[in-house]
């Protein structure tokens, strides 16, 4: 028999819980909002609508952001000739491992009766499946650069990417994932590296406004550095585990790609110039980022800004008072939807009960409940996710529409302050690797920053690889004299 001191554990809808078992709980939670799943295809997932509604307005925001800073939209091919990578010597050195490479353009049957590659239709030169696209796009702007006149030039793409990952985790890395990657190009250094911390500052307005997500913008580490750049800038955010996220980030690669693909334009002086160029890109890890940013041990719970529902009617009702029930959520949701409001209203014949619990794992910011009671006291019942049962309010329908706005923007001011206290709680600043060493050997959850000379004593790698630490960036508040250093995904 138990202890009568002993509290009775809370029963949750994800098991195992964030302190049991946290990379099973975050699958779980995946699952449970019914975001994706797992694909024949190794490495690979499915993106089932809700999760894919998500990544949509991610998009819609960020793309108007980008077109905002002056960003035009294009397309590339998915097929990279294997001798544009090769052209820039780091670059190769930084993806050959993760390349997917095409090598036959047909199939026909084998001895065994399969199908099989015809042996007649190997290609002459393979193609690298996309992993990132600075060679085939800078291919391009060799071309559409000659003049001074032509710079800047800014392109963005929506696409897909191919990198040959060995241990994937939906959302956080996979073979295949979605994502946008920005490349520009100018006639000036000074230029390239204003406009890669121009696009790594609306990167982190985008998780600031609308994910709810804090972080730590700054620069990478020369050995942290993207494969070819001078600089890389980086958004690199806590997850609940003390673990850091790379959020994002972008790339001052100097005039490298450049001349290895000759974007050379003829300046007003009337000579020939090499450009400069940027690079810069936020993927579909954001979405894996959200649900360990801001889930419970009962699901995901949604930022109302970027919900692909902001709030969820439940209607409850007999089958003597459905039509009456629906009409009276109908109507509701009309007034909701006429302030802009996105709304679902779950209409299936499923249980209350069970129709509570969906809304609940799938994050859904405000729930609504009404019945044959509430229709006769003209009321509704709401609750807000973030908080739950403690949340629970009746009021008027009319007050209800009135307020549900500032109630969402009241959740989203939350889950960012709450999300924020627990970074600035978990950073210990440390003077020396003895105190590196003592705050990862007790187990705490977070990041230390400590003076970046430390990097440079022999001890740091060891440590590193004790620890599983990497230094994450140094951040631009503290000029480049101080290195955050961490786990991470």
């Amino acid at each position: 028999m138990k202890n009568q001191n002993q509290q009775k554990k809370a029963k949750t809808a994800i098991t195992p819980t964030r302190d049991e078992d946290f990379p099973q709980w975050y699958q779980n939670v995946i699952k449970a909002a019914d975001f994706a799943e797992n694909s024949p295809v190794r490495g690979c997932m499915v993106i089932k609508p809700y999760g894919f509604a998500l990544w949509e307005n991610i998009q819609r925001a960020l793309d108007d952001m980008i077109k905002e800073a002056g960003v035009q939209n294009a397309y590339f091919p998915l097929l990279i000739p294997l001798e544009f990578i090769s052209r820039e010597a780091e670059h190769v050195e930084g993806f050959a491992k993760e390349c997917a490479v095409v090598t036959h353009h047909r199939l026909e049957k084998g001895p065994e009766g399969g199908l099989v590659p015809a042996e007649s239709a190997k290609l002459e030169e393979p193609f690298i499946i996309r992993p990132t696209s600075e060679t085939i796009i800078g291919h391009s702007m060799s071309k559409w650069v000659q003049s001074y006149r032509d710079l800047p030039l800014k392109l963005n793409q929506w696409c897909n990417i191919m990198r040959w990952e060995m241990r994937t985790r939906m959302f956080l890395r996979t073979s295949e994932f979605l994502w946008q990657e920005g490349h520009n190009a100018f006639a000036t250094p000074e230029e390239a590296n204003e406009d890669a911390r121009k696009m790594l500052e609306i990167y982190k307005r985008l998780y600031v406004e609308w994910l709810a997500m804090p972080g730590i913008d700054g620069e990478k580490t020369v050995d942290e550095r993207f494969p070819g750049a001078i600089h890389t800038y980086t958004y690199e955010s806590m997850m609940q585990d003390g673990k850091a996220l790379q959020a994002c980030t972008s790339h001052d690669l100097g005039n490298n790609f450049a001349k290895s693909f000759e974007i050379n334009y003829q300046g007003e002086d009337g000579n020939v110039h090499s450009a400069y160029t940027t690079s810069w890109g936020l993927s579909t890890r954001s979405v894996g980022g959200l649900i360990m940013t801001h889930s419970d041990d009962d699901g995901v719970i949604l930022p109302p800004k970027i919900a692909p529902h902001q709030v969820v009617i439940l209607p409850i009702m007999k089958d003597e008072d459905k039509a009456q029930v629906l009409e009276f959520c109908d109507k509701i949701a009309a007034e909701l939807k006429a302030k802009g409001i996105r709304v679902s209203l779950d209409r299936s014949d499923e249980r209350s009960a069970n129709k509570m619990w969906d809304a609940i794992k799938k994050g859904v910011p405000l729930r609504v409940e009404a019945g044959m009671r509430d229709i006769e006291a003209g009321n509704v019942v709401h609750t807000r996710r973030d908080v739950g049962r403690e949340s629970k309010t009746v009021c008027s329908v009319e007050e209800f529409v009135q307020n549900a706005q500032s109630i969402l923007d009241d959740i989203q001011k939350g889950l960012f302050e709450k999300a924020q206290t627990f970074q600035n709680n978990n950073i210990q600043n440390v003077a020396n690797l003895a105190e590196v060493k003592e705050f990862f050997a007790s187990g705490q959850v977070g990041f230390v920053k400590m003076d970046t000379t430390l990097l440079e004593d022999s001890e740091f790698e060891n440590l590193a690889s004790e620890f599983s630490l990497t230094p994450r960036c140094m951040p631009f508040s503290d000029d480049g004299t101080k290195v955050i250093v961490g786990k991470s995904y």
